[in-house]
């Protein structure tokens, strides 16, 4: 059964997987609980907003969406969304232990502790496995330039800038995996980890000798910050 939502935000690749797989286990049960409507679209308005720098909304949209799969006493559905929220400060280079994943580590099933060690920066040969198809190829890249050609291959935005999180977490992310972060995360607006990319363009550059690039980057990021 199609999901209608009261809220339509176009998901990227990589949110829809894991939202899919976050209700596969009841979408084709009619009529649709309230509860999955409720979550599936607070978890995309809260997605919007954490991108957007908007982190009132994003806490308040975030919790909603908890509660009501917390109401269904599956455990599954709550970390899933606890790895939601996870993958998208790691697309912002928000480095957190992710405490709500962790309160629930201990109830997760092999895919979800998979792609939490790929959020780490350290997933195995034996996660790559187990991640989304879009995930795989970076996790399983056996240099730094192998990482980067399976970033700059995928095709959805949230994907390519998780994946560039995770190379830049785990110290591989190249000039290339920077450069097509700053252009993923400008082309689709998302001011939050727009910023975030371009101050480690902008410290990189400060600590090449270039000033000039440098100085480049901060006039953008102050274009970005601007408020009228």
């Amino acid at each position: 059964m199609t999901v209608k939502y009261a809220y339509a935000l176009p998901l990227t690749a990589l949110l829809t997987a894991l939202l899919t797989a976050l209700l596969a286990a009841c979408a084709n049960n009619p009529p649709q609980p309230d509860w999955q409507m409720t979550a599936q679209s607070s978890i995309e308005r809260a997605t919007a907003a954490y991108m957007a720098g908007n982190t009132i909304v994003e806490k308040g949209e975030f919790q909603r969406a908890r509660s009501e799969l917390a109401s269904t006493g599956k455990v599954e559905l709550v970390i899933r969304a606890e790895l939601i929220r996870c993958a998208g400060r790691v697309a912002a280079l928000v480095f957190e232990e992710c405490p709500g994943y962790a309160a629930l580590e201990q109830d997760a099933a092999p895919a979800a502790r998979a792609y939490a060690a790929y959020l780490n920066g350290h997933a195995s040969a034996q996660d790559a496995q187990l991640l989304p198809a879009p995930q795989q190829a970076v996790a399983a890249a056996a240099t730094d330039a192998a990482a980067a050609a399976a970033v700059q291959a995928m095709t959805d935005p949230l994907s390519k800038l998780v994946a560039s999180g995770v190379l830049m977490r785990a110290g591989r992310a190249s000039p290339d995996v920077l450069a097509g972060a700053v252009n993923t995360a400008s082309e689709q607006g998302w001011r939050r980890p727009l910023l975030a990319w371009l101050g480690v363009q902008a410290m990189r550059a400060g600590q090449a000798g270039d000033a000039a690039e440098a100085q480049r980057i901060k006039r953008r990021i102050a274009l970005v910050t601007y408020q009228h």
